[in-house]
């Protein structure tokens, strides 16, 4: 039994190796390129034509992001069977944490400027029918 869960752990130790070579480039990505692309869409201008066209810049960014978003999510879905483990495999989990903290990070600030990016565009809207 006990080499049984030997081999269950270094089997692990491989998929692990596969799954961070996956999220290292949805880390690249995102600490190159998503939180650049999203600082930059922290000031929106103030007149509903310059308002529309950075919500059609961002929503071609989201499209990207959205996806680098799910395969990170997806690879660290296939690491979830670590939780029955050992302490052996300690190490691994405090990585695959890390990563899963930086990936929800990115993935909740992308929706919220999603969700800004929406309501300030229904707010302009708002006010240029009013006037």
């Amino acid at each position: 039994m006990l080499s049984n869960k030997r081999i269950q752990e270094l089997e692990l130790v491989m998929e692990f190796e596969k799954v961070e070579e996956c999220f290292k480039e949805v880390s690249s990505w995102i600490e190159n390129v998503g939180r650049k692309r999203l600082k930059e869409m922290i000031n929106l201008d103030d007149s509903l034509e310059m308002l529309l066209q950075a919500q059609k810049q961002f929503r071609e960014f989201d499209l990207v992001a959205s996806d680098y978003c799910r395969r990170g999510q997806e690879a660290l879905k296939k690491m979830d069977r670590w939780e029955d483990f050992s302490v052996d495999v300690q190490s691994y989990r405090v990585k695959l944490q890390s990563y899963r903290d930086q990936l929800e990070e990115f993935c909740n600030q992308l929706d919220e400027n999603r969700h800004r990016i929406c309501e300030t565009v229904r707010l302009y809207e708002f006010f240029d029918k009013v006037r």
